[in-house]
């Protein structure tokens, strides 16, 4: 199911660029059977700069890193001194399968490092909580930055992208008020039979599940050093930050960009990332095309190009290389 929802949102966005590459082939006199969108995909991929692969390897290494110096302080609290190598090799498993079923890979970073340190489940999950939520602080930190330099832009391209949606908008709010009428009328059937379920020998799993997630959460109140765990906070999106920006130049057309439109782009692609698709396949794509284009020019077609030279080295190629080497190196370190 998420996997056909990235897939069309990518085939959609796939037609509406091959449309315009068309018009732009009219308008340079090339032959409409020499024009061909997905031959120009592989034209472009082929003739990237691929020597700055490697930093931008580093960068994502080093927010590795930081998220995993930065979990453990959240785990150490809970009475463990799990290894950095777990760790890290957790995160790498986590990344890989988020690329098959999104967010999934919260519950297999949890489920890795208590397996291998011996840690109930459900206070590792506590932990990933809070990791989270810190990521969702830093998230809303750069929006503010891209809202504080280019709010005219951002505004002028909501609008845009609003009326392109058309109803949409009345849909989602429909769905919104569903769901939220559907779970407060299973939370008064809940406290209605309060009772007969405390009978239940599940219902005791269930509270013995929450107190060791509550635990876990609650490790953010003993942090040795907070302002290391802030440091590493940042550095994370800071790296993340700066493969966007190296990331201009591999491909030509957008290698003349400076720092702000690296800026604008990753917040952009973050955004993207949000929705429930694989890897953030198709709405990555849309977010940092439609950025591209509409905020520095850069052709419809070669914004696309972009999208995908970044999308499949580094949201695919190194998360599926890492996770892969996590999967071999896992049991190995962990062997004794």
């Amino acid at each position: 199911m998420f996997f056909a929802l990235g897939f069309s949102i990518l085939f959609l966005l796939y037609r509406n660029q091959d449309k315009a590459w068309k018009e732009q082939c009219a308008l340079d006199g090339v032959p409409l059977e020499d024009c061909n969108l997905i031959e120009k995909l592989l034209t472009d991929f082929a003739g990237a700069d691929f020597r700055w692969i490697l930093l931008i390897a580093v960068f994502l290494l080093l927010s590795h890193v930081s998220r995993t110096i930065r979990w453990l302080m959240l785990v150490r609290p809970l009475g463990y001194q799990a290894s950095f190598l777990n760790g890290l090799f957790s995160i790498g498993l986590a990344y890989f399968a988020n690329l098959g079923f999104p967010r999934i890979g919260e519950l297999v970073r949890a489920a890795t490092l208590a397996r291998y340190e011996r840690i109930p489940p459900e206070k590792v999950m506590g932990t990933v909580v809070v990791d989270r939520v810190a990521d969702g602080l830093a998230l809303f930190v750069i929006l503010g930055l891209s809202f504080l330099f280019e709010s005219d832009r951002i505004f002028e391209l909501i609008r845009s992208l609003r009326q392109g949606s058309g109803g949409a908008e009345a849909g989602g709010t429909t769905w919104f008020l569903i769901l939220f009428i559907a779970g407060m009328f299973g939370l008064v059937l809940l406290w209605i039979f309060r009772k007969p379920l405390g009978r239940l020998p599940v219902f005791d799993k269930v509270i013995n599940l929450l107190k060791g997630f509550a635990q876990g959460i609650q490790a953010i109140r003993k942090l040795e050093k907070p302002h290391w765990f802030i440091f590493h906070s940042l550095n994370v999106w800071v790296m993340y930050y700066l493969m966007t920006y190296v990331g201009f130049f591999l491909f030509a057309p957008t290698a003349s960009l400076g720092p702000m439109a690296g800026l604008i782009v990753f917040t952009a692609g973050t955004l993207g990332f949000t929705v429930p698709s694989p890897g953030g396949m198709g709405t990555y794509h849309f977010m940092v095309a439609s950025v591209l284009t509409f905020f520095y020019g850069i052709q419809k077609a070669d914004a696309f190009s972009f999208a995908n030279i970044i999308f499949f080295t580094v949201q695919v190629g190194f998360n599926v290389a890492f996770g892969l080497i996590s999967l071999i190196l896992l049991p190995i370190v962990n062997r004794e």
